[in-house]
């Protein structure tokens, strides 16, 4: 498949580097603190909770993983009734003005509207973190269409490629953020939805509906990206946080 837009890292510079060019645009934002019980996974395709950790660090890979990935496995299980959740990766971003996001070390928050994922890396995913024994199985039932999806970008690293997709200006997007996160809140955001009973659908205007599928009942993935908030006031920390990447399943 031919992608015409394209990102990869520059091999001596470390730096990402692309073939299309961005634009930027000021939009409203609604600050939904007081009512984020009104947004779901299903009916938004984006959640707020409240569930203090009990590892605070984030400072070690290792212990992350060995400590912080079974309490959010534990988070995720209840929260969205699955019965299987693989954590596959994550990314602590710590704002640094003037920093280059060259590494996992120096990673920033991203500004650029994006989904992680497509349907193609979606069910690329399932099959490089699974037992092959288990990916056909869970995938068996997808029919969610790749042709009609979004603005898929390839995504070139030195090992391999995966896909996202960035999304074009709409000026009837709604935005929403929750003002004032602490660090005890967090947000699930849905990359895609791979099953049978959640197929693709596209807009008129040539994009994915992406808040929701053909019955309007559930959201089947979430455009999302870092902002520069004008209302921040002067010497407010600045931002960090750790994002887990999961894959979930359920019986």
């Amino acid at each position: 498949m031919h992608h015409p837009a394209r990102a990869w890292w520059d091999p001596i510079t470390g730096q990402r580097e692309v073939n299309f060019s961005r634009t930027n645009h000021d939009v409203v934002i609604e600050n939904v603190r007081g009512k984020e019980d009104q947004y779901t996974l299903d009916n938004s395709g984006f959640q707020y909770v409240c569930s203090p950790a009990k590892h605070t660090s984030f400072n070690n890979d290792e212990e992350i993983e060995k400590e912080y990935y079974p309490e959010s496995i534990g988070l995720l299980k209840k929260l969205t009734g699955a019965s299987r959740v693989v954590i596959f990766d994550h990314t602590i971003r710590r704002q640094r003005p003037g920093v280059v996001d060259d590494g996992p070390q120096n990673r920033q928050p991203v500004a650029g509207v994006h989904v992680d994922q497509t349907t193609k890396a979606s069910i690329a995913r399932v099959h490089r973190h699974l037992p092959a024994e288990d990916a056909p199985r869970l995938l068996e039932n997808r029919s969610v269409d790749p042709s009609k999806d979004p603005l898929p970008v390839a995504l070139v690293c030195p090992d391999r490629e995966g896909e996202t997709y960035g999304v074009t200006y709409n000026p009837n997007h709604r935005w929403k953020y929750l003002r004032g996160t602490a660090p005890e809140e967090a947000v699930l955001i849905k990359w895609y939805v791979l099953c049978s009973n959640y197929p693709s659908t596209e807009a008129d205007d040539g994009l994915v509906a992406f808040d929701s599928v053909q019955d309007g009942s559930v959201a089947v993935f979430t455009p999302h990206t870092g902002f520069d908030d004008p209302s921040t006031p002067p010497g407010a920390p600045n931002r960090e946080s750790i994002e887990l990447r999961a894959l979930v399943f359920y019986d």
